[in-house]
């Protein structure tokens, strides 16, 4: 956390800074380990400082600010990092704040608890190297089913595993991924070459019906409560969660199985051993889950 979902409702979230001036950018002195910062502070805030904001976008799970410069913030949130226009939890994890004048907002926090997540200020041509189609692969809420297929369709891997490969796939991370397989009633081991056109098919819509959802509920707010809107609201899509964290309960698809929890690539995955019976092996149909 956070994937794709949150970090769009994190850019939705803070889209009322475009046309503000960054008036001010600090890192505020705290215990915590620091976060990266690239470029180092001072030189990052002598190319910001009086810049005005003109586009907020997203590449992956990452929030790019962009300023009149050409340049871009680019914010990862990774495990636990906020991007917030109120007030943030705590000052201990609060990583950089952006002062800025000639908007509704007057002021752009970053905190992190964990301290994991990454600031970075980039040129159009480090953005490029650094998150152009040889590293970052096409939005996951762009991409099409064939070319899904086209990327992952040859490899070995497990589906599950291939799906939070960010450089076939941008967006998708462990949480998504096994809700999305869930919907498209496919076992998260079944690798991907044994897979059909009919398949990826499924997988697709599957992928974007709950990321789509995911949106619209602005994210999932675990038990640990590190996820939070921009405007410090918990998300809503935890409540949808037909699988994830849900093992030893009931399946609320087809009220017959036992939702399981394995490891894959050190990562939790949770499953239907109904729902995707490995021993059918490719499946041509699911039935919807109860809303």
């Amino acid at each position: 956390m956070p994937e794709l979902p949150e970090v769009e409702t994190m850019r939705r979230g803070i889209a009322a800074i475009v046309g503000s001036t960054i008036a001010g950018m600090s890192s505020p002195r705290s215990k915590m380990h620091p976060i990266k910062i690239v470029p180092p502070l001072g030189r990052f805030r002598r190319r910001v400082e009086g810049r005005r904001i003109v586009g907020v976008g997203r590449a992956g799970k990452r929030i790019l600010i962009e300023l009149d410069s050409q340049d871009r913030i680019v914010i990862e949130p990774r495990m636990t990092g906020r991007l917030l226009l109120a007030e943030p939890p705590d000052r201990r994890h609060l990583r950089v704040v952006f002062d800025l004048t000639g908007g509704p907002a007057g002021r752009l926090f970053f905190w992190d608890s964990r301290g994991l997540g990454t600031v970075s200020l980039m040129s159009p041509d480090q953005l490029a190297r650094e998150l152009g189609p040889e590293k970052l692969g096409p939005d996951a809420l762009e991409i099409t089913a064939e070319d899904l297929r086209r990327r992952l369709g040859t490899s070995r891997r497990a589906i599950k595993v291939a799906l939070l490969d960010q450089r076939a796939l941008a967006g998708v991370g462990n949480l998504y991924a096994s809700e999305i397989l869930h919907r498209a009633g496919l076992h998260p081991a079944i690798h991907c070459s044994r897979l059909l056109r009919g398949d990826w098919r499924r997988i697709h819509a599957a992928m974007q019906e709950v990321l789509n959802e995911a949106i619209e509920l602005e994210g999932s707010t675990l038990a640990d409560r590190n996820y939070r809107t921009a405007e410090d609201r918990p998300g809503g899509f935890q409540g949808r969660h037909r699988v994830y964290q849900r093992a030893g309960e009931s399946c609320l698809q087809c009220g017959r199985g036992t939702i399981v929890r394995t490891v894959q690539a050190q990562r939790s995955t949770f499953f239907c051993p109904v729902c995707q019976d490995p021993r059918k092996g490719r499946r041509t149909s699911s039935r919807r889950a109860a809303s």
